[in-house]
């Protein structure tokens, strides 16, 4: 950019705001200036460290604070200024909490991150709102009173909510027609984004406004984040109270969230392996292919990313799934919580009264039958289907592509914390403090959790951005072309492109980002059809975390349709350092490539064994006292560190 151009971009930045504060003070306004929010500002930014070759940024897109119904931040009460202050390297408020219920510890991330979204629940900010203001109109009654006896029993009043597959807002504290819990969740909405609004400082630290949409359908995960570009967002949040399915989610939003006047969002599924079927396409949607088609142009437009990892485990893959072929991976053990043929015994719960536990149950985990969903994957039970796990899902996505032309299951891949303790991105093993309620110290960490979080938990991970600079746009551009990646904790650097006849040199040009954007395309993207018969050639890049472990492989994941239409994928090693390297390259060619295959490819980028977080709490704890787990090897004491970038896909033809 010249200097003119940024000249005229700091003009803009100083006249802009008092335009638009103008333009605001009509007598009138449109019906969707009145269902949305439109802040005096922009961000049209030119930052010192602005790289057209994008610079790697690490953040974390989902975390919740005290404003969420199960927040273990409850306790604490950490708001999301702690969240951010925490973010950017200062202290904030940790258990234990004192006989006056004040939380004397504290706790510090080990190094601040560049992003952050606070994705507080958008069901019940009204409901708490009501229950915990005293004064409020049903502050006394029997139902509020229960509500903050106890801070589980008061999360399973409110859960009972969003486990069915019918929502509707409580009667006795809402009101008939929820107008009240609307009216009091107004408040707790606008101090999210005033928090938001305050951390945001282009050029050195990016706060998204954001909200999780939780739907739980039979206690199966079917959440959701939603993040938007800018200040602009609508009033109120669009829940799953308010769209109980993802396309009415999207067209909810859609009504009320008016580009025109600045608004612009996207969503992220995660926990897809505890989903039980549900995020696969078309859910409660008309079998033709019109629907499917509208579905899936939605959902391209809306829906680029997934989560792959974060503390209740990950979602990369599952061995076992007939309907894929491929050898297993053992790097799918990895934090997973789903096993295929585990015997797996979880609590019972009566939703009609909120009673917590009433028994247990035990079943072998199993593939949903065809054209069924299942239950309970929230406490690690129930089905698995192939659209629980972001590589099985991808082949879905390809078969459906060969099917009506579009790709409904096109995306690509970030990680995250999904910490309730409002520690964004402290996922440093040798420093967990715990995600969820019962995870306050090491002996309770090191117990069998309410949900999978406890021993089967994990720190989570962090979400990457190849971006050009720090800012919203410049991040919310990335996530939507999907050249963003995951990890699992380490801020580890991968890329990926792909191209017909890639130069076999590029790892030693000195240029070898911009060779590989002149002649390829980066991750998130699509290889066109080549005329010839080339078969295409991948720059695999990966540069270790500056302060962690040396990387000692990389994999290429390769999916693909056959000819006979079977789902397959394979596990391709393409570069080695048994000593560890500080960055591994390599210019790979696919020589079993097939032109008539629809196909995707990703990189995983791999550390060597270091310790799993229970280590730490082990040694923690004095030797008599130590529980069961510490010694009966009933969960690995080493671990493999990873990270996964967004795939790039190839349409057979």
């Amino acid at each position: 950019m010249n200097n003119n151009s940024k000249q005229l971009n700091r003009l803009l930045i100083t006249v802009l705001p008092l335009l638009l504060t103008l333009a605001g003070c009509s007598d009138s306004e449109s019906p969707a200036q009145q269902n949305t929010q439109v802040a005096a500002s922009t961000e049209l930014v030119s930052c010192a460290r602005f790289d057209e070759n994008r610079t790697a940024l690490f953040g974390d897109l989902h975390i919740h604070t005290s404003y969420s119904f199960d927040a273990a931040a409850n306790s604490t009460g950490a708001t999301p200024e702690d969240a951010h202050r925490y973010a950017r390297g200062e202290s904030i408020p940790i258990f234990p909490i004192n006989d006056q219920g004040v939380a004397t510890g504290r706790t510090k991330i080990d190094r601040p991150l560049d992003f952050l979204a606070v994705t507080d629940h958008g069901e019940f900010l009204g409901e708490r709102a009501l229950c915990r203001t005293e004064g409020s109109p049903v502050y006394n009654t029997e139902f509020c009173g229960a509500y903050r006896s106890d801070e589980r029993l008061g999360m399973m009043m409110l859960g009972t909510v969003i486990t069915t597959e019918t929502p509707a807002r409580i009667p006795e504290i809402c009101g008939a027609s929820g107008n009240l819990c609307r009216d009091f969740a107004q408040s707790p909405w606008q101090n999210i984004q005033a928090a938001s609004n305050a951390a945001n400082t282009p050029c050195e630290f990016t706060s998204f406004v954001a909200y999780e949409y939780t739907g739980t359908p039979g206690t199966s995960n079917y959440h959701r984040n939603v993040i938007f570009r800018n200040d602009a967002v609508p009033a109120l949040p669009v829940s799953y109270i308010d769209a109980p399915i993802d396309s009415k989610l999207w067209s909810a939003l859609d009504a009320v969230c008016d580009i025109d006047a600045g608004c612009d969002y996207l969503t992220i599924p995660h926990n897809s392996n505890l989903a039980n079927g549900r995020m696969a396409p078309y859910m409660q949607l008309e079998d033709t292919d019109a629907a499917k088609i509208a579905y899936a142009q939605s959902r391209l437009k809306r829906e680029p990313i997934m989560e792959i990892f974060q503390h209740k485990g990950g979602s990369e893959c599952i061995n076992g799934l007939s309907s894929v072929f491929g050898a297993p991976d053992e790097l799918c053990e990895v934090e997973a919580v789903r096993h295929m043929g585990q015997n797996k015994t979880y609590a019972t719960r009566d939703m009609s009264s909120s009673t917590l536990v009433v028994g247990e149950a035990s079943e072998i985990t199993a593939e949903c039958a065809e054209g069924t969903v299942g239950g309970n994957g929230m406490v690690g039970a129930g089905c698995v289907h192939a659209t629980d796990f972001q590589r099985s899902a991808l082949l879905v996505g390809l078969k459906e592509e060969q099917a009506i032309g579009l790709n409904p299951v096109k995306l690509g891949i970030i990680a995250a914390t999904d910490t309730h303790s409002a520690t964004s991105g402290g996922v440093k093993e040798s420093k967990w403090v715990g995600a969820v309620t019962g995870e306050a110290n090491p002996m309770q960490r090191l117990q069998p959790g309410l949900l999978t979080s406890g021993i089967d938990g994990n720190p989570g991970g962090l979400a990457g951005v190849w971006a050009k600079e720090n800012t919203r746009d410049a991040i919310f551009d990335a996530m939507l072309r999907k050249e963003v990646f995951g990890t699992s904790g380490p801020r580890i650097r991968p890329r990926l492109f792909a191209g017909w006849g890639l130069d076999a040199g590029l790892c030693e040009a000195n240029d070898m980002v911009s060779q590989a954007y002149a002649s390829g395309v980066p991750m998130g993207g699509d290889v066109s059809a080549s005329g010839a018969t080339d078969k295409p050639s991948f720059l695999a890049y990966a540069a270790k975390d500056p302060d962690g472990l040396k990387l000692q492989e990389l994999h290429l994941i390769k999916g693909w349709i056959d000819g006979e239409g079977q789902m397959n994928t394979q596990v391709l090693p393409i570069a080695t350092a048994e000593a560890g390297a500080d960055s591994l390259c390599n210019v790979y060619t696919d020589k079993s490539f097939d032109p008539a295959q629809s196909a995707y490819y990703y990189l995983r980028a791999v550390e060597p064994e270091s310790p799993r977080w229970h280590t730490y709490d082990c040694a923690a704890i004095a030797e008599a006292e130590r529980p069961d787990v510490c010694t009966n090897g009933a969960y690995p004491d080493r671990i493999r560190e990873m990270a996964w970038t967004s795939p790039i896909w190839y349409q057979g033809h």
